[in-house]
């Protein structure tokens, strides 16, 4: 018979064999640790300094804390790996016996992640500090707020917080850039801090990593949620997070996000996660047959952004510049559908997306910009100052809200948001406000001498609403037409007569 103190031996080496079991599986999964027990992070002599003098102040123990909760941390990567910068460097400055960076920037970055980093300075995100130029900042800068008092306040603290600006540092009279008395470099205020997605970067690189992968987590999971995306993309000129969530897609992820493996490397749907779509599935994350891009618009093919809706390629292919067709970005796009949906309902899909686009284009968006365009042409509104004309704030909200909302909201499934938030308003506003509008300019500029381009713009109106697309508006519907219609009226009412 086995004595106790024998057993008691038996268990323990057991048990030391089991836990060895499960060091050595989880070093194997990448994981190097027991599930359930905190990782051990790895931290040079030269990195510990840093970390135990800036876990003492109180402005920097938040961000310690989160590194050594980081993958960073776990693989050794530390405060230097990333903040060391050149003595040339124009925002380095000596801290202790190190030459530090105060921007870390996507070419930081690199040094580690060179393949997203190509991948992210070509992309669309990289190139939204040029919204500088925009409507968007003529109404920041100019209509909102007031360039010479208190700077570019609207957009400093506005737009460029998601489209980033271009970092400009403090100079003294003869050009040289100024530090504070611990020696740092100072930048200008209306610059920086932000991490707009195309900022413009002292080293030349666009955008900042911390964008989507908030420092100092560095968190893949974070970055895969919806919420994360949605700090941007909202709001009622692009409102892609609410139309996500009003979505099938969204309903699902909100249902089931505790089965999304979020924090799963590699991430591919349809293996590591079933239950729904993120904004990062459908444009940035691995499928069975694609890998990760960081080019946001390698799976886009419609451009919903201007005016008027054109191929993505359209504008590259205008100035002979060579870049992904729309079909293939279309492809890789689908490719990402095909994981959950048929061949038949994807191709459907796209059959009702491009219906609504092209609708929108030739009733609305196509005669709606012509019409301006004809109205400057003629001088009867100013052609070099935007929105000191009340017509050029009624177009600016028909495509650049409403027009983009119906749009995006038949990209993403969101129903609500293409009809009663988009087309609806989109019709609302140009039957409404915008044609009587122009019928009053027409009339103001007979008045004031103006008749040749009066007559011109009239011209163009007619045939606009002569068009099979506006006819009903001068009641000019078929026989056949108003008779179905008047059918399809009763059949309703005697639906819901007992209601």
């Amino acid at each position: 018979m086995i004595s106790l103190e024998t057993k008691r031996v038996i268990i323990a080496v057991l048990s030391f064999f089991l836990l060895a079991a499960l060091l050595i599986v989880g070093y194997i999964e990448g994981k190097k640790h027991v599930p359930g027990t905190k990782a051990a992070i790895v931290v040079s002599d030269e990195n510990a300094q840093c970390v135990e003098c800036h876990s003492q102040q109180s402005n920097a123990t938040t961000a310690v804390a989160q590194w050594k909760e980081s993958q960073h941390a776990i693989k050794g990567v530390g405060c230097l790996e990333c903040h060391t910068a050149d003595e040339g460097d124009i925002d380095a400055f000596t801290h202790y016996t190190h030459t530090i960076a105060t921007i870390v920037s996507p070419k930081d970055c690199s040094r580690c992640h060179k393949k997203e980093f190509a991948e992210f300075q070509r992309s669309h995100h990289a190139q939204a500090g040029k919204i500088l130029g925009s409507l968007d900042n003529v109404l920041a800068e100019v209509v909102e707020g007031h360039t010479g008092m208190h700077g570019n306040a609207v957009a400093t603290s506005g737009c460029k917080q998601c489209h980033g600006s271009a970092v400009e540092f403090v100079r003294d009279d003869e050009g040289n850039v100024m530090k504070d008395r611990n020696g740092i470099v100072m930048i200008d205020p209306e610059t920086w801090p932000n991490t707009g997605i195309g900022r413009v970067n002292p080293d030349g690189s666009l955008g900042s990593c911390a964008a989507c992968h908030n420092r100092h987590y560095f968190s893949v999971a974070q970055a895969r949620e919806p919420d994360d995306c949605g700090k941007c993309h909202l709001g009622p000129d692009h409102p892609q997070y609410e139309i996500y969530r009003e979505s099938k897609h969204g309903i699902n992820f909100i249902a089931h996000k505790d089965e999304m493996n979020l924090d799963a490397k590699p991430w591919v749907v349809g293996k590591d996660y079933i239950s729904a779509p993120t904004c990062a599935t459908c444009h940035i994350s691995a499928t069975p047959n694609q890998p990760v891009t960081h080019d946001v618009g390698e799976r886009i093919s419609w451009t919903l952004r201007p005016p008027i809706s054109e191929k993505v390629d359209a504008k590259a292919i205008k100035v002979g510049k060579e870049t992904m067709p729309w079909e293939k970005r279309r492809e890789n796009m689908q490719d990402v559908c095909f994981q959950c949906h048929s061949k038949q309902f994807v191709q459907n899909f796209y059959t009702q997306y491009d219906d609504l686009v092209n609708m929108y284009n030739n009733k609305f968006g196509i005669p709606a910009t012509d019409l301006m365009k004809k109205l400057k042409a003629a001088n009867l509104i100013t052609a070099d100052i935007p929105f000191d004309d009340k017509i050029e704030w009624t177009y600016f909200y028909l495509w650049h809200h409403e027009g983009r909302r119906a749009r995006m909201g038949a990209s993403m499934m969101g129903p609500d948001y293409t009809q009663w938030h988009g087309m609806y308003e989109v019709a609302d506003r140009f039957y409404t406000e915008f044609v009587p509008e122009i019928k009053e300019l027409i009339e103001e500029g007979r008045r004031h001498g103006k008749a040749a381009g009066a007559s011109q713009v009239e011209k163009l109106l007619d045939e606009v609403l002569g068009s099979e697309y506006h006819k009903w508006y001068l009641g000019k519907l078929s026989p056949a037409e108003k008779a179905a219609r008047a059918k399809q009226m009763a059949e309703f009412k005697k639906r819901y007569a007992g209601d």
